[in-house]
């Protein structure tokens, strides 16, 4: 790319990469590093014509993923997930951008980001808290 004065480079992050979330310090911190590594990045290799761009991907991609995914679209309809096909057409048209209007960081979410919903939440935990705090057994 640098050769060519030219290329894209797109990371794409999550929610998690712009604040805490109690239960996901794990993907919190790889996160927020990959948001900072492609800040770095633009500002090292846009005057070389490449354009790196974060985008934050707030909610879940429409693509089948098992009984969760179908329960949550059961609880919010297609309103609570993104398709596939727009979200390579949002990459798309930032590979294509004209380098004097590049994009540097983009949120993207559905058109009904309540996310997650009520009976999921429950489901959520983190690793690291239970290594540091098992769960105490009630077996007498």
């Amino acid at each position: 790319m640098v050769e060519r004065g030219r290329g894209t480079i797109i990371f794409t992050g999550c929610s998690a990469s712009l604040t805490g979330i109690a239960g996901f310090s794990e993907l919190c911190c790889g996160k927020f590093a990959l948001r900072g590594l492609s800040q770095c990045l633009a500002r090292e290799f846009q005057p070389q014509g490449i354009h790196v761009a974060h985008v934050v991907i707030d909610g879940i991609v429409g693509s089948p993923r098992g009984a969760s995914v179908a329960a949550w679209q059961q609880q919010g309809g297609d309103d609570l997930s993104m398709d596939p096909e727009a979200l390579a057409n949002t990459y798309w048209h930032l590979h294509i951008q004209h380098r004097s209007a590049w994009t540097q960081e983009l949120n993207i979410r559905p058109s009904n980001p309540t996310l997650p919903p009520p009976s999921y939440t429950s489901q959520l935990s983190s690793s690291s808290v239970q290594q540091i705090h098992p769960t105490p057994s009630h077996d007498n």
